[in-house]
């Protein structure tokens, strides 16, 4: 229809590639979370409870609380992903419902129109 926007693709939309582009941090975010989980384990587990002292002790105990850190972020950020997405199909749906009120709406235009100069 004339002067009707395009419904786009699923996945081309400017919301679908953000909604990628945060996919994407988030398995970023969530790897480097279990990276870390895994130096913290190795730290504690390899030094000796007397080297864990000091400076050492305070480096240990920061890596455990980066990795709850990027852990929290990277559910908060699924949880972000989850919303968009939902966010996404509704649009989707309104739009696709517009689009077939739209159509119906010429569709009478047109019946009347013909009715009129018949």
């Amino acid at each position: 229809m004339a002067g009707q926007p395009e419904t786009s693709p699923r996945g081309t939309t400017s919301l679908d590639k953000t909604l990628a582009k945060s996919e994407q941090v988030a398995a970023d975010v969530q790897r480097a979370s279990d990276n870390l989980a895994v130096v913290s384990t190795v730290l504690e587990q390899e030094l000796p409870d007397e080297v864990q002292v000091g400076e050492v002790a305070q480096a240990i105990e920061h890596t455990s609380q980066l990795e709850e850190k990027l852990a929290k972020s990277a559910k908060k950020l699924a949880e972000v992903n989850a919303a968009l997405s939902e966010e996404i199909e509704k649009r989707l749906e309104v739009t696709a419902e517009r689009d077939e009120s739209q159509a119906l709406a010429e569709k009478l235009k047109a019946k009347i129109r013909a009715e009129g100069t018949g």
